[in-house]
């Protein structure tokens, strides 16, 4: 009943910028931490950041000082601004948000459908 809606992703040239987002929808009855990984072609999905509803973040080193995580509590929405973009971040970018449904007092992790992220000349 829960979906998460990713948009934001395109081509851009190396040291240009991108913004995500990612909005849930459905029978939501809170949701705790939200976060961002990204899959590359033969690799493993990865950790990029994330942040918890307080809004303390966390960064993998490869993004720190380059990418931003952000939230809105009101929207049910997780943002990233990706700036000074190289060619080794181009990878499908997943949204993931951990949420208790109306339903359920369980806590489960929601994933987007992903959006590609291109880095090239």
């Amino acid at each position: 009943q829960v979906q998460l809606v990713e948009s934001g992703g395109g081509l851009v040239q190396p040291g240009g910028s991108l913004g995500l987002s990612c909005a849930a929808s459905g029978s939501i009855f809170s949701i705790g931490a939200m976060g961002w990984y990204r899959q590359a072609p033969g690799k493993q999905r990865e950790l990029v950041a994330d942040i918890t509803r307080g809004g303390s973040t966390n960064y993998a080193d490869s993004v720190k000082g380059r990418f931003t995580i952000s939230r809105d509590n009101a929207k049910n929405t997780v943002y990233l601004q990706m700036n000074s973009l190289k060619p080794e971040d181009t990878a499908v970018y997943y949204c993931i948000m951990a949420i208790t449904i109306a339903t359920t007092p369980q806590v489960d992790d929601y994933w987007g459908q992903g959006t590609q992220v291109t880095v090239s000349s």
